[in-house]
């Protein structure tokens, strides 16, 4: 009895979304390898600006391409396998960079590592709504994709320190091997909470009963398939909302090495420290509107999708960054970079959590963070190459960011006007209805 009660005053669960965010910190620490190693990599194999923007977007191409298969094998196949087998091959790719001798080898090794990450947001999000009480999405997905701020934060630190000494050819294979400690984790530990040892009985019968809204109770065995999904309004600006903060946040985590060190006359070792400030600034507020997002919605205001307000919100708010032009001070530059990635970070997580809250349709979860992405991705997939042509034509980087805080009123107007309508309710009351016709005439 005394196990049971600690195991619930620590809420067990939240062991799971520490996994999560550790998930996302190897993600993407194995993402920005390149982006910190850019100018050693672009001096030894002769690669031109325009050239390194197809080389940081060339992981989206795979990432993008296998969002909807890997979707998919997660409805079908659950998360736990379907995450560790996409975390070996990214890692394997990872590490094979180094070992390129040329922009085409960089080029393969990066669409197969996109290929593997591929799974992360739509295995997390089902893993999320599997464990996670509804009223504590906001807070368990913004720890999530806090890893994804985590991780360059970290790389930023540790990476310009390993490239400096090492090389940025064993930064490749360092990153790329810690994905196996992972797994390793991963396969021992994880389970679903209906077969998890290490969770308290109260706190199990907490998570099954509260995991679903009202409307989405029953909903398991209710699904719209791909093309449902596609016949939603609502998802298509999902699609929308969550491009315009991608495209924001490849931006800087693709050109923001580079930009402190063409634009502000920083070393390598100086501009990792300093990009590792506006991404350890974004998780704070990440976290903190997390938390906002969860203690300002009740269960009615999460059916109804409330949750919109605040992602428009601080889309609004990472708008900010038109500035950053005029202001002469590098710490005032960081300041704005901060408030942008904060908000893209927040704005990701709540839009995946508002998601969440209007599929009526579990079984669709998946497919359906898989469409979410893919919108996300064919933002993000611009964006590092928009920015090498603009900076190649101009030699500055201020049209790029200009346009960034553009995109971000896109996506606030997206989210407030355009998703609020719940996705797969017509089809959750049709099989609801049925349900009752069929116990009557029993």
């Amino acid at each position: 009895m005394v196990e049971t009660t600690r195991a619930s005053r620590w809420k067990a669960r939240y062991w799971v979304y520490l996994m999560l965010f550790l998930l996302a910190t190897i993600n993407y620490l194995d993402r920005v390898v390149l982006s910190v190693g850019a100018g050693p990599l672009a001096a030894e194999l002769h690669v031109d600006k325009v050239e390194l923007g197809y080389l940081f977007s060339s992981f989206l191409w795979g990432y993008t391409l296998f969002l909807l298969p890997i979707g998919l094998l997660i409805d079908r196949f659950g998360s736990r396998y379907v995450t560790a087998i996409s975390m070996t091959v990214w890692s394997l790719a990872t590490m094979l960079t180094g070992a390129a001798s040329s922009a085409g080898g960089v080029l393969v090794s990066r669409i197969v590592m996109g290929a593997g990450e591929a799974s992360c947001y739509p295995s997390a999000a089902r893993i999320i709504r599997d464990w996670a009480p509804s009223r504590e999405r906001g807070i368990a997905m913004t720890a999530l994709n806090s890893g994804a701020y985590f991780g360059p934060a970290l790389g930023a630190l540790a990476l310009s320190w390993l490239i400096s000494s090492a090389g940025w050819r064993w930064s490749f294979a360092i990153c790329g091997a810690i994905g196996f400690l992972w797994i390793g984790a991963w396969l021992l530990f994880f389970k679903s909470p209906e077969n998890t040892r290490w969770i308290g009985d109260e706190e199990r019968r907490t998570i099954l009963r509260q995991r679903e809204t009202v409307q989405q109770t029953g909903s398991d065995t209710v699904s719209i398939g791909l093309g449902g999904l596609l016949r939603e309004r609502t998802m298509w600006a999902q699609m929308l909302t969550q491009g315009c903060n991608v495209y924001t946040q490849y931006l800087f985590l693709t050109w923001l090495p580079n930009y402190l060190q063409t634009e502000r006359g920083m070393t390598l070792l100086g501009s990792g420290t300093a990009m590792a400030i506006p991404y350890l600034g974004s998780i704070v507020i990440s976290m903190a509107l997390g938390l906002l997002s969860d203690a300002t919605l009740d269960p009615v205001a999460i059916e109804q999708g409330r949750r919109r307000r605040l992602v428009g919100a601080v889309m609004c708010a990472g708008a900010v960054i038109v500035f950053i032009p005029w202001v002469s001070s590098v710490w005032a530059a960081l300041g704005l970079i901060t408030v942008a990635l904060g908000a893209a970070s927040t704005g990701i997580a709540l839009n995946v959590a508002l998601l969440g809250d209007l599929l009526r349709t579990r079984r669709d979860l998946g497919r359906a963070v898989a469409l979410q992405f893919i919108g996300g991705n064919v933002c993000g997939f611009f964006a590092p190459i928009v920015t090498g042509y603009i900076v190649q034509a101009t030699g500055h980087f201020a049209a790029a960011i200009i346009a960034a805080g553009a995109i971000f009123l896109v996506g606030a107007m997206s989210s407030w006007f355009l998703t609020w309508k719940p996705i797969g309710a017509r089809a959750t009351s049709t099989a609801a209805q049925a349900a009752v016709a069929g116990r009557e005439l029993s």
